[in-house]
């Protein structure tokens, strides 16, 4: 059964059209395969041409009314849309900037933002960089690969935190080697799923001409190694037969420069003037004789593929590209005795290099981009089955179309709560007097309060949902609504979410990224994803605006319905924000009302909440507390 058809954008930070990149290669390669598929492909890349820039810029002004329209046609090749000017090129393939350039980032928030996807694959999302900008400003579902993210995660340890954060924005992750996955688990702990990189078509072998064994140096990949490779050389026995090419865009270096008995068996040359593909057909033996500090794997694959035998220093990237060995030599980093020796086995031994070369004629077979398509669309359609469905209950809605149409405000506490100093009486009569046609109380580990303003809701005329907040052992919060019995607290969030099923209860997440609350982190949501019901993508209570916007996009990637509710823990502050929505008698009715409704919200104050808040709470001494609290009841009592 083919793959439905998806809306894809791939974010790589590297300059696109600027000369051969590992992960460009990668992300034209794959786009391509995805788009042959019928999948709907952008590329959002940084790019040195300044018309390219203005040209996306335009394209995403004119396309305002209509955000699909930047989207290719179903198998149509990829659009490629250029967000701004790349980032500075640094050694080793890094790049690093102290930020993003403002118009950079706020173009890819403008395109992100509106644009229709389902998925947003970034890569090497490290900041500054267009993949972090665009993790930040995602409303698809997010997929991240790490490529050789060596340099990078040096870098980001100052700020491990902040980078968690965005890195926490994934909802699945790859990386491209198995020691790839392993560095990234030890500092940023998930899940990652192995998807080895294809190699493009090998060029037909070009035999030696004189029988002697060409070795190959690539220096842009290798360059701090360039210098052990040419001591090396020099102890080779002279007696081989051996001739070396080492590509590089810079020339010869001046540290390392050819002493006279290898000027005549020592090339150099330029990646335009020999391609990697005509390079390899001619190499017999790569050399990557990498320190540890930027592997260059990828490389390794290529040329296997193309037929060349590796000779690689002993790293964990390397050794899996090499299957420990069976597939090439290996030597300890800055080896030079043993390096020297292993190249002269190979110079030497031509049965061995034919042994090498034969073993690794089953792993070419693997070594396609279709077959990392087929992979990255298993990896799509395991997140997009996960999204909730769009439609609802088709009957359910239908009885509901000539209902009123009430407020509703979904959390809010008595004092019942430990935190809260507002009697049941007085939150119904504020209620009342604020409008709402029905309310959610949700007290912190008890239903005590929302029994009670059931039982009293009908003198006031408004409807009352019995919940309770629950505190789970170290997840976070979470609501069930529609409840009859008390879910004790201190259950993990897996169990808790069960209970609240068991009783026929709705699961509703709240102030679900508010940094200051205690809440569950967005690996333990992904766990309970299928099971929410409602999520919180409004709280007035939250600090930070961004929280709330979080909740909105991690709501709108899944599709799970929106609801908000005030939090408010003083009567004042009930009703500052409110669901319009169609009235509805139990959970069934509630879910399929709330996919219909509006949210609203009116100016207030968190800093005068929160201050009656303490008044009520802290500063009031207990006696004048009760006075306090029956004088409120008495008079709520009276208005009813």
């Amino acid at each position: 059964m083919p793959a439905a058809r998806l809306a894809i954008a791939h974010v790589t930070p590297y300059p696109w059209g600027a000369g051969r990149h590992e992960i460009t290669t990668y992300v034209q390669r794959t786009t391509a395969e995805l788009a042959a598929r019928g999948h709907q492909v952008l590329i959002v890349a940084p790019s040195r041409s300044s018309e390219a820039v203005r040209e996306t810029r335009h394209a995403i002004g004119a396309a305002r009314a209509d955000p699909s329209s930047l989207l290719p046609e179903p198998g149509a090749p990829p659009r490629v849309l250029a967000v701004g000017d790349a980032l500075p090129d640094l050694p080793g393939g890094a790049q690093r900037a102290p930020a993003l350039p403002v118009d950079v980032s706020r173009t890819i928030e403008n395109l992100l933002t509106v644009l229709p996807l389902d998925i947003c694959h970034v890569h090497e999302p490290f900041a500054p960089s267009t993949s972090s900008a665009a993790l930040r400003h995602s409303r698809a579902l997010n997929v991240g690969t790490f490529h050789r993210p060596t340099e990078r995660l040096l870098s980001t340890q100052v700020a491990r935190k902040v980078v968690s954060l965005v890195l926490g924005r994934l909802d699945a992750r790859t990386a491209s080697f198995g020691a790839t996955r392993e560095l990234m688990q030890r500092f940023f702990p998930a899940e990652y799923r192995v998807l080895q990189p294809g190699a493009d078509a090998a060029a037909p072998r070009v035999p030696s001409a004189d029988g002697c064994v060409r070795f190959g140096f690539v220096d842009d990949e290798e360059r701090p190694a360039l210098r052990l490779f040419l001591r090396a050389l020099r102890r080779v026995d002279p007696n081989a037969r051996w001739e070396a090419t080492i590509v590089s865009a810079r020339g010869p270096s001046s540290s390392t420069p050819l002493r006279a008995d290898l000027e005549a068996r020592v090339r150099y040359t330029t990646p335009d003037e020999l391609g990697e593909s005509a390079f390899l057909a001619q190499t017999d033996v790569l050399v990557a004789a990498s320190d540890g500090a930027v592997p260059a794997p990828g490389l390794l694959l290529r040329a296997l593929n193309a037929g060349a035998v590796p000779l690689a220093s002993r790293l964990p990237s390397y050794e899996e590209a090499l299957g420990e060995g069976e597939l090439g030599l290996l030597f300890e980093p800055r080896d030079l005795q043993t390096l020297a020796a292993q190249l002269e086995r190979l110079a030497t031994d031509e049965a061995l290099l034919g042994r090498l070369r034969d073993a690794a004629q089953p792993l070419r077979s693997r070594l396609t981009w279709p077959r990392v398509a087929d992979e990255l669309e298993e990896v799509y359609a395991g997140l997009t089955a996960r999204r909730h469905p769009l439609t609802g209950n088709p009957k359910l809605a239908t009885r509901l179309r000539p209902r009123p149409r009430i407020d509703v405000d979904l959390h809010m506490h008595t004092d019942h709560s430990n935190d809260c100093a507002t009697p049941v009486e007085v939150l119904l009569a504020t209620a009342r007097e604020q409008e709402l046609g029905a309310i959610a109380v949700t007290d912190h580990n008890v239903i005590s309060g929302a029994c009670e303003a059931r039982e009293k809701a009908a003198k006031f005329g408004v409807k009352v949902i019995v919940a309770e907040e629950v505190k789970t052992a170290d997840q976070g919060e979470v609501i069930g609504l529609f409840i009859e019995e008390k879910i004790p607290r201190g259950l993990s969030l897996a169990d808790t979410v069960a209970e609240i099923k068991r009783q026929g209860g709705l699961v509703y997440v709240p102030h679900p990224f508010d940094r200051m609350h205690s809440v569950p982190d967005y690996e333990h949501l992904l766990t309970i994803v299928d099971d929410i019901d409602a999520i919180e993508v409004y709280n007035p209570r939250v600090a930070i605006g961004s929280f709330n916007e979080e909740a909105a996009r991690f709501a709108a990637k899944y599709r799970i319905l929106a609801a908000a509710g005030s939090d408010s823990h003083v009567a004042q502050g009930l009703g500052s924000v409110r669901v319009r929505m169609a009235d509805f008698d139990g959970p069934e009715e509630f879910l399929e009302a709330l996919r219909e409704a509006e949210i609203t919200t009116k100016p207030s104050s968190l800093l005068y909440v929160q201050a009656l808040k303490f008044l009520e709470t802290k500063a009031t001494p207990q006696s004048a507390r009760r006075a306090v609290r029956d004088r409120r009841v008495r008079r709520a009592t009276r208005k009813s």
